[in-house]
C-alpha cells in the first residue's frame, strides 16, 4: 500500500472512530479484508450488467426481457452456491483461527463435493428444458427464445460458478481476499470483453452474453483451482490456500460433513428465498408489459452493483467473527460484528443519495425512449433506497453466520420476501396501486429481513450456537 493510500485508511480509521461507528483498530483489519471482495463484487455484478446494457443496445427490449427471465434462473445458481460456500466460510474461519489447518482443508474437499452433486443435475436441467423454463413467466416466442438461448449456453458454467463461490470463501475464512479479488475480477474483464465482441462484433445477441459468462466463469475455475491445490501463483501476489485440497484421504468424515449441512441448509434457504422471489416479481412485472420487466431488472441490477460492497463487508464480518470466535473471544467477535453492521449503515445510506440523485442518467444507458427511462429511473430510485435494508441485511446476517447460526436468518428472509414483499406487489394486480406494488415490495423485500437480522445479532444468541461448532468443541 502507497503512502498516500495509507494516510487515507488512516484519515477514515480516525473519522471513523471519531463518530462512533467503529473502532480504529478493528478498521484496518475490516478494511484489509473487504475491499478486495468489494472490487470483486463490483466486478462479477458489473458483468450482467453490462450483458443487459449490450443485448438492450443490440436487440432491444424483447431481448433485454429474455435476459431478465433467464437470470432469475441463473441469480437461484448463485444463492445455491452461497448458501454452500457460507457453510464453508463458518467452519473454516473458525477451525483456521483455532489452528486446526487440516480440519479447515477437510470442510474445503467436502464441500466441493457437495458442489459437484449439485451442479450435475441443475446443469442437466438447463440444457433440456430450458424453454419450458422461460415459458413459466408467460413471455412471447422472441423473449422466450432469447432466454432458452442463454440458459442452455450457460449450463456448463452452473458447476464453474458454484465451484469459484467455494473457493472465494475459503480465500475469505483464512483472511485473504486478495487472491480471489485477482481471479474473479480478471474474469470479470474476460466476461465482458468476450461478449461484447460476440454481441456487437459476431452479431450474437444474447447468445454472445452467455457464452462470454460460461468461458470466462471457467478460467476463473482453473485460476483458482490452481491456488486450492496448494500451488503458487509465483510473482502475481496471490497465494495458494493455507488449507489446501490433497488428493490424499479422508475424503469424508461423518461429523464434519454434518456440520457443513447444518449451517449451509438454512443458509441456501435463506439465499433462495432471495433468489425465488424474483419469479413472482418478474411473472406481475410481466402483465405490465416487457417494458416494465426490463425498468424492474435495471433496478434490481443496479441494486446489485453497488451491493458490492455488501460482497466485501459481510464476508469481513463473516470472517472476523468466525476468527474472533474460534480462538474463544466472544467480547472481540461482537465488538466486530457491531462496528462492520455500523459502517455497512453508512456506506449504504451514501450510495442511496447519489442512485437517487443520478438515477435518470443511470437508466438512460439501458434503455432508449424517454417513456423507459422514466419507468426504469423510478425502479433505480427505489432500488437505491431498499439497498439501506440490504446493506444491513447484509452484515448482520454475516456476523451470525460467522458463528454457525443460520436458521433465524433464513427465516428473517422467507418473512420479509413472502409475507411482507410479495403480497405488496400483488396487491398492485388488484388495485389502483399497479406497478406501485412492485416499488413497495423492493423496499420491503430488504428492510424486514435487515431489521429482523440486526435484532437477532443484538440478542447475543448467536455466540451460544457459535459454541458447539468451534475447534474446542471437538476436543471438549
Amino acid at each position: 500500500m502507497s503512502g498516500r493510500q495509507t494516510a487515507v485508511v488512516e484519515f477514515l480509521a480516525r473519522t471513523l472512530e471519531r463518530f462512533g461507528v467503529m473502532k480504529a483498530k478493528r478498521f484496518h483489519p475490516t478494511a484489509e479484508l473487504a475491499w478486495p471482495r468489494i472490487v470483486t463484487g463490483f466486478a462479477i455484478m458489473s458483468k450482467q450488467t453490462a450483458d443487459l446494457a449490450m443485448v438492450g443496445i443490440a436487440v432491444g427490449t424483447a431481448g433485454t426481457a429474455g435476459l431478465a427471465f433467464a437470470l432469475a434462473f441463473w441469480e437461484v445458481i448463485t444463492m445455491i452456491g452461497l448458501g454452500l460456500a457460507g457453510g464453508t466460510v463458518s467452519l473454516v474461519s473458525q477451525n483456521y483461527g483455532g489452528e486446526e489447518t487440516d480440519r479447515a482443508s477437510l470442510v474445503v474437499t467436502q464441500s466441493i463435493l457437495l458442489a459437484v452433486a449439485i451442479a450435475i443435475p441443475v446443469a442437466l436441467v438447463f440444457l433440456f428444458f430450458a424453454g419450458p423454463l422461460i415459458g413459466f413467466f408467460g413471455a412471447d416466442a422472441a423473449e422466450t427464445q432469447h432466454g432458452a438461448t442463454y440458459l442452455t449456453l450457460v449450463a456448463p458454467a452452473v458447476l464453474f460458478e458454484l465451484l469459484n463461490l467455494i473457493a472465494s470463501r475459503t480465500y475469505t475464512g483464512v483472511g485473504d481476499t486478495f487472491t480471489e479479488m485477482v481471479a474473479r475480477a480478471g474474469g470479470a474483464v474476460l466476461n465482458i470483453v468476450l461478449s461484447a465482441v460476440l454481441i456487437f462484433g459476431f452479431d450474437l445477441g444474447v447468445a454472445g452474453a452467455a457464452i462470454g459468462t460460461s468461458v470466462s466463469t471457467g478460467f476463473v475455475t482453473v485460476v483458482l483451482a490452481w491456488g486450492m491445490l496448494g500451488y503458487s501463483y509465483g510473482a502475481l501476489g496471490m497465494e495458494p490456500s493455507p488449507v489446501p485440497v490433497t488428493r490424499s484421504g479422508p475424503w469424508l468424515e461423518p461429523t464434519l460433513l454434518r456440520q457443513i449441512v447444518t449451517i449451509s441448509t438454512p443458509e441456501i434457504g435463506r439465499r433462495l428465498a432471495q433468489g425465488l422471489v424474483v419469479f413472482p416479481l418478474l411473472w406481475i412485472a410481466a402483465t405490465f408489459g416487457p417494458v416494465v420487466v426490463t425498468a424492474l431488472e435495471v433496478g434490481r441490477r443496479v441494486r446489485s452493483l453497488i451491493n458490492s460492497v455488501n460482497w466485501g463487508l459481510s464476508l469481513a464480518s463473516s470472517s472476523l467473527v468466525g476468527q474472533q470466535l474460534g480462538a474463544n473471544d466472544e467480547e472481540e467477535a461482537g465488538a466486530y460484528g457491531a462496528g462492520i453492521i455500523r459502517l455497512s449503515a453508512v456506506c449504504y445510506t451514501g450510495l442511496a443519495v447519489l442512485m437517487i440523485l443520478f438515477a435518470e442518467p443511470i437508466a438512460s444507458v439501458f434503455v432508449g425512449s424517454a417513456e423507459e427511462v422514466a419507468l426504469a429511473a423510478t425502479f433505480v430510485a427505489v432500488g437505491g433506497l431498499s439497498a439501506i435494508g440490504e446493506g444491513i441485511d447484509g452484515a448482520a446476517a454475516g456476523a451470525l453466520l460467522g458463528a454457525g447460526d443460520t436458521r433465524w436468518p433464513f427465516v428473517a428472509s422467507l418473512i420479509g420476501r413472502y409475507v411482507f414483499a410479495l403480497p405488496a406487489a400483488a396487491i398492485g394486480l388488484v388495485t389502483p396501486l399497479g406497478i406501485g406494488g412492485l416499488y413497495l415490495a423492493l423496499l420491503l423485500e430488504t428492510a424486514v429481513p435487515g431489521g429482523i437480522n440486526y435484532w437477532l445479532f443484538r440478542s447475543g444468541r448467536w455466540k451460544a450456537v457459535s459454541r458447539q461448532y468451534r475447534p474446542s468443541a471437538e476436543t471438549g
